[in-house]
């Protein structure tokens, strides 16, 4: 294949790239438009599926009204949390050190019982012989409606109580703890009956699952159910795999966690338990997904202890990695190993640099400079083999010229060409190879880290994780690649160099939806290479005098 097809080949590779990318960016638009004129049916009740003989089924009501008077409010120094009496379940979880929007003083709802955004997460002890309705679930009562977190506390405490239809004394108990997503959650079985007791204890969380966010490359969070399996592996299921696939598996030492793209719950049981993990859904959009205990034995006049703890919080994995083995996973740059150790690293950079600087668009600044000098001898070698190619547009062209009417021969006379100058015409294109994995690393980063959402940079960023409301950056980053496009020997043929020019045009259609922090990082990286790409051809454009061999 001559040299020319290699060209013309690697064109058409970019403007499909291109292609894809674009449909991409149109079908996130369909898909959100589809998304808004849809509606949800609200099923009353879901069963979790028989898991093994020796686990009966459980039916739980799922979207229910909570009435005001039936809540338990506690505030803490990072929630706002309601409490359901029917069942003792959260039903609402406020996040307070994180805005829903920029500047705004409403904090993020993660746990709704809202029917339209309908999240909460549930507990409880249950007959052996499973529940029948929303009737069975245990009205508790407390000595308060509502629990403030003093500062001068090491810890708040809520106690429920409620008496079984047996006649078994349950205690649930809250704890929190300041500073902490990390809620323990306690059960006390006490059983006065005079007869002995059999049953089992679960919890579980029960969502609409949310149309998941699309971009670049339709990469987007993940969302669906992670857990820890028996082998100590992590495992992740999609919303649509479950759909084919119900999680029915058992696992000690491990825990369930349903995962959004900045935060997550998980419900991290007692480690020295095999508890038996579960899901099912209901008209391809509620989800219930969670665990069940062994058989519980209370003889007459004993009581039994049942522990576990649930995080409701942001994805940060230093404070994930405390709460269970391997729950820092969640914060899943990329289901490619390569990529999320690669994207795993950059955060890493990112936040020590930020520690510093105190600023996460100058972090991005800073990175990309460092990931330059990284590559900067490689970079180096392809730019001089450029600015080489550039030297020779006059030989060119006079090739061009000579076999005008003969393609075989022109392109075997610019291989000899380029042969004889020991120059790659394909060795520009490397530099831009090179990034693209940095460059979808990063952008898992600023995708799922939620240490970057509503992160500003400077005047009008205000959040790298979204896109330049005003089309800033993308606009100098296209002018950028323009210039770097007038540094680069345009291709022999005609058509491939109008192609390559429209090239700049094509990028920056695109990038107007990029977050900002990404663009940012592109337009450093060309603003660099401009400047590398014009010093080595400034060099070459200066005849410098040859060494002479002096034989011996």
């Amino acid at each position: 294949m001559n040299m020319k097809k290699y060209i013309r080949y690697l064109l058409y590779g970019i403007l499909i790239f291109i292609a894809i990318l674009l449909w991409n960016v149109w079908q996130q638009e369909h898909l959100n438009s589809a998304k808004n004129n849809s509606s949800l049916s609200q099923p009353q009740n879901q069963q979790i599926p028989q898991t093994s003989e020796d686990v009966k089924p459980i039916k739980i009501s799922y979207l229910r009204t909570v009435p005001q008077e039936n809540l338990i409010s506690i505030h803490t120094d990072v929630f706002d949390i309601d409490i359901d009496k029917t069942g003792g379940d959260i039903v609402k979880v406020a996040l307070l050190e994180y805005p829903k929007r920029e500047k705004d003083k409403e904090p993020l709802v993660l746990l709704n019982y809202d029917p339209k955004s309908f999240y909460i997460s549930q507990s409880g002890i249950y007959r052996s012989n499973g529940f029948r309705s929303k009737k069975d679930l245990l009205q508790y009562q407390s000595e308060a409606n509502s629990y403030t977190f003093n500062k001068d506390d090491n810890i708040l405490t809520v106690k429920l109580k409620a008496k079984n239809e047996d006649g078994l004394d349950i205690t649930k108990t809250y704890t929190f703890k300041p500073g902490e997503y990390l809620i323990d959650v306690d059960y006390q079985i006490n059983n006065q009956t005079g007869k002995d007791w059999k049953g089992r204890y679960y919890a579980q969380f029960n969502q609409i699952a949310q149309e998941p966010e699309r971009g670049f490359l339709n990469i987007h969070p993940f969302e669906g159910i992670a857990i820890l399996d028996s082998k100590g592996d992590y495992k992740r299921y999609t919303f649509e795999k479950l759909k084919k696939e119900p999680l029915d598996e058992s696992a000690q030492n491990g825990w369930l966690a349903m995962s959004q793209r900045y935060f997550v719950s998980a419900w991290v049981p007692n480690q020295n338990v095999i508890y038996r993990y579960y899901s099912q859904t209901e008209n391809g959009k509620f989800y219930v997904a969670g665990l069940v205990s062994p058989r519980i034995f209370v003889n007459a006049g004993n009581r039994v202890d049942v522990k576990s703890k649930v995080y409701i919080g942001p994805k940060i994995a230093e404070n994930l990695e405390h709460v269970a083995p391997k729950l820092d996973l969640t914060v899943d740059y990329s289901s490619f190993a390569l990529l999320s150790l690669l994207a795993s690293w950059l955060f890493k950079i990112l936040k020590f640099i930020n520690g510093i600087v105190g600023n996460w668009g100058w972090s991005i600044i800073l990175i990309t400079i460092l990931i330059k000098l990284v590559f900067y001898h490689l970079s180096t070698k392809s730019y001089k083999s450029m600015a080489a190619m550039k030297k020779l547009q006059p030989k060119m062209e006079m090739i061009k010229n000579r076999y005008k009417d003969n393609p075989q021969e022109r392109n075997k006379a610019m291989m000899e060409l380029y042969q004889k100058e020991k120059i790659n015409p394909l060795g520009g294109c490397l530099p831009i190879l090179v990034q693209i994995p940095v460059f979808i690393a990063l952008y898992y980063v600023l995708l799922q880290s939620v240490e970057l959402r509503q992160a500003p940079f400077i005047l009008w960023i205000h959040d790298l994780s979204v896109k330049d409301p005003y089309y800033i950056l993308p606009i100098l980053m296209g002018i950028s690649m323009w210039v770097q496009q007038k540094l680069t020997p345009a291709p022999p043929d005609p058509t491939q160099a109008k192609m390559m020019m429209l090239l700049p045009v094509f990028l920056t259609v695109l990038f107007l939806n990029f977050p900002a922090g990404l663009v940012l990082y592109w337009l450093v990286n060309n603003i660099l290479s401009v400047l590398q790409q014009w010093y080595i051809g400034k060099y070459y454009q200066t005849d410098r005098p040859q060494k002479k061999h002096v034989k011996k």
